[in-house]
């Protein structure tokens, strides 16, 4: 058996660990040696609702650095976002050195990552082979996360120098790009050539659509009590707030525009926060909406007639593979390429909102309402969705990616034959 480490950007929204702990999972009840490595809070509920390891943060410390949230929201691609995101060369260097003490104490035999930009350097550092499970506009062969807009910007920032300050001083040949690093020795791209497009001989391989649901999850009975007379609408906002103050990111815009245009209207909305708490502001919501900090993702998109959302890919995946349409609200760069996507296959809406005093985004909440009559009242946005469904159950999805994995492994696992 062999003994996989799952690593990924250590964001509190579960985007990032709903694609990797399907295929945890799977190679946990195969008889592997399986932990998981994200300490954020909303992430730590659903991998131990998995029942999977999660292992503690290192011991090391980390100097305080905060993120240029603006630049975040603006990000062209992957590598504009590391830069943003990162631009610290201390908390680079500190960050990179936790990594390899995480993989040295655990030891594994594979890494599979997900955007953990500083795990996949302190694989590199350690000599541990790397399966990356990523969405097409997070691969280094995508034309990024603004590529309707044409040519990238030159000069924008990058964390490659300090990357490869860091890599110099542990031995490790230098990258272009830090994007570069999240290339895994396998690639697997959840999605298909539809929704996740990246250049031709990146060679990737399509896994489809991934989303987390227990075997035995179950919707409660309070939504199975509410009436089919009425349209649902899921809400989910993911996390409202980043920061104890507004930035440039947040997705509480999401519950504030549901709110504004589908308060006592004519349909039932459930809300969902990602184990997010409810901010405060809201109080008391409309008697036709029903809060829960999580449900099952699957059957909850089964059960709806809309979802509305951040645009964030895992939210996207898990419409599309219901045959749900959406109605999207996207907060950042990234979320609006996921959403561009969605859109030009027919299967919902794009309503963007633009940056308000103090970094809150504000939203037309008349545009919102039409366009969630629109795809409501249209059943060509339902034949779509359903027709990308129906599309993607051709992909393996979590099975096959655990399939290619083991295999993976156990071709690193083989001695070399001598002459």
């Amino acid at each position: 058996m062999a003994k996989f480490l799952f690593t990924m950007l250590p964001a509190n929204d579960l985007g990032l660990p709903t694609r990797l702990v399907p295929i945890a999972r799977a190679l946990l009840d195969r008889g592997h040696d399986v932990a998981a490595f994200n300490p954020a809070p909303a992430p730590a509920k659903l991998i131990a609702d998995a029942g999977l390891k999660n292992l503690p943060m290192p011991s090391r410390p980390v100097p305080d650095f905060s993120p240029d949230f603006a630049q975040v929201g603006l990000a062209w691609d992957v590598e504009h976002l590391f830069g943003a995101a990162f631009g610290n060369e201390e908390f680079v260097r500190a960050t990179t050195a936790l990594h390899v003490d995480l993989l040295g104490d655990f030891d594994p035999d594979v890494v599979v990552d997900s955007f953990g930009l500083f795990a996949c350097l302190a694989a590199r550092i350690l000599q541990v082979p790397v399966v990356s499970v990523l969405q097409g506009n997070f691969h280094p062969a995508s034309d990024g996360f603004l590529w309707w807009k044409g040519e990238r910007p030159a000069a924008l920032p990058s964390v490659a120098p300090f990357i490869n300050k860091v890599a110099a001083e542990r031995g490790v040949r230098p990258v272009a790009r830090s994007v570069d690093l999240l290339a895994g020795d396998l690639s697997l791209i959840v999605g298909t050539p539809e929704t996740d497009p990246v250049a031709a001989g990146a060679g990737v391989t399509y896994i489809g659509p991934i989303v987390w649901q227990r075997g035995d999850a179950t919707l409660p009975s309070w939504v199975a009590a509410l009436g089919r007379d009425r349209p649902l609408i899921w809400v989910y906002s993911g996390n409202p707030r980043y920061a104890g103050a507004p930035t440039a990111v947040d997705s509480i815009v999401v519950i504030r525009a549901a709110i504004a245009a589908l308060g006592d209207a004519p349909v039932e909305v459930v809300l969902t926060t990602g184990y997010q708490d409810l901010p405060e502001e809201f109080g008391a919501l409309p008697s036709n909406f029903h809060h829960a900090p999580y449900l099952p993702g699957r059957a909850m998109a089964e059960r709806s007639d809309l979802m509305v959302h951040h645009g964030g890919h895992s939210s996207v995946m898990t419409g599309l593979s219901a045959g749900t349409p959406a109605v999207i609200i996207p907060t950042f760069t990234e979320r609006e390429s996921n959403a561009r996507r969605l859109a030009a296959l027919g299967a919902g809406e794009i309503v963007l909102p633009v940056d308000g005093a103090g970094g809150e985004k504000l939203i037309d909440v008349a545009e919102f309402g039409a366009k969630v009559d629109r795809v409501l009242d249209d059943p060509g946005y339902l034949r779509c969705a359903r027709q990308v469904a129906e599309s993607m159950r051709k992909f393996g999805g979590a099975e096959e990616a655990a399939d290619r994995v083991e295999r993976f492994a156990l071709s690193k696992a083989q001695p070399v034959a001598s002459d």
